[in-house]
C-alpha cells in the first residue's frame, strides 16, 4: 500500500480482473434472457417446396406448463379463430387442427406436440401445389404459441379452453358439384377426418334438383350432379362420387312441395353426416337463399 491510501499495482490489477469477471457473468445472463425472449420466431423453419409440399415448423417453451395445459390452451385459442379441431389429446399432448374452410383452398393438417418440459412444437403440412408466404405462416403460428402461459394462469386458461368448440363462421358458397368432388377426394383419403373437419360448418350449395321427398319428419332435396369435360379435368380434383342431400328446416314444406326436378336451387345448411358406405353426404336445417 502506497502512502495516502493509493493501491499498489498488484491490487489494481486484481481489481480490474474482478471487474472483467463480473462483466462477463452479467453479459452471459443478459444474452440468455434475450435468446429466451424470441424463442418462437428464432425457431421458425421452412422445409420442402411447393411441388412436393411445404412444411412450416415453430417451437416455443413455457416454464411450468404441462402437456394437458398446453393442449387445453391451444384448443381455446384456435377454436376462437375458427380452426377445425380434428383431435385433441391432453394426456399425450397431441393435437391435429386445420385452418378454417374457405372453399378456395384445400384443407391441410397442422400437427401440435407438447412434452413434459413445457416445449410445444407446431408443424403445418401444406399439400403439393399450395403456397403461403413465410412471414404470414410465422405470424400465424407464433401468434398462437406466444399466447401460452405456465403455472396457475395457464391451468385456468386450459380448463376453459379444452371445452371450446369452433364457431361455424360464415357459410362457404360453392356449386354442389364442386362440393361433392371435394368430399369424394377427401373421403377416399380418410373418411373419418371429413366428419371431424366439417361437422357444424355451414355451406351454401347451388345446382339442379334431382329428387324431393319426405324424410325424418321433413323433406330432403337431393341435387343432380352434372359434370362435363371441363369440370372433370381440373388437376387434383376427384370425380363427384357422393350424392348430396339437404334436409329442409321446419316451416319449409310450402317451398318443398313446389320444387321440380332440374329446377336450380340454392340452399344454406349445416353439415350433418357423411355416409361412406352409401356414398352420400347430408346437410340439415336447410333454407333457400333469397
Amino acid at each position: 500500500m502506497r502512502r495516502g491510501g493509493e493501491a499498489t499495482r498488484p491490487d489494481a490489477t486484481k481489481g480490474n480482473r474482478v471487474k472483467r469477471v463480473l462483466l462477463a457473468v452479467a453479459g452471459f445472463f443478459l444474452g440468455a434472457g434475450s435468446a429466451q425472449a424470441a424463442t418462437c420466431e428464432d425457431s421458425f423453419v421452412k422445409k420442402g417446396n411447393s411441388v412436393t409440399g411445404l412444411r412450416f415448423v415453430a417451437t416455443t417453451t413455457v416454464p411450468n406448463m404441462s402437456m394437458a395445459s398446453a393442449v387445453g390452451q391451444i384448443n381455446g385459442i384456435v377454436a376462437a379463430k375458427g380452426y377445425a379441431i380434428l383431435a385433441a389429446e391432453p394426456d399425450s399432448g397431441a393435437m391435429l387442427i386445420e385452418p378454417p374452410a374457405t372453399g378456395k383452398s384445400r384443407p391441410f393438417p397442422i400437427e401440435i406436440a407438447a412434452d413434459g418440459t413445457g416445449t410445444v412444437r407446431m408443424e403445418a403440412k401444406l399439400r403439393a401445389g399450395m403456397g403461403i408466404p413465410d412471414a404470414a405462416a410465422k405470424a400465424e403460428m407464433c401468434g398462437i404459441l406466444t399466447q401460452l402461459k405456465g403455472g396457475k394462469a395457464g391451468e385456468a386458461l386450459a380448463a376453459k379452453g379444452l371445452g371450446a368448440t369452433s364457431a361455424p363462421g360464415a357459410p362457404v358458397r360453392m356449386s354442389v358439384l364442386r362440393f361433392s368432388q371435394d368430399i369424394t377426394g377427401q373421403a377416399d383419403k380418410n373418411n373419418a377426418a371429413v366428419q371431424k373437419r366439417y361437422e357444424g360448418r355451414q355451406f351454401t350449395l347451388y345446382g339442379p334438383v334431382s329428387y324431393v321427398g319426405p324424410t325424418r319428419g321433413s323433406y330432403r332435396v337431393e341435387w343432380k350432379l352434372l359434370s362435363n369435360v371441363l369440370t372433370d379435368i381440373v388437376p387434383g380434383r376427384a370425380s363427384a362420387g357422393f350424392s348430396v342431400n339437404c334436409i329442409l328446416a321446419p316451416g319449409q314444406s310450402v317451398y318443398a312441395l313446389q320444387l321440380k326436378p332440374n329446377k336450380h336451387v340454392e340452399l344454406t345448411g349445416t353439415f350433418d353426416e357423411l355416409d361412406y358406405g352409401l356414398s352420400s353426404v347430408w346437410l340439415k336445417d336447410c333454407r333457400p337463399v333469397k
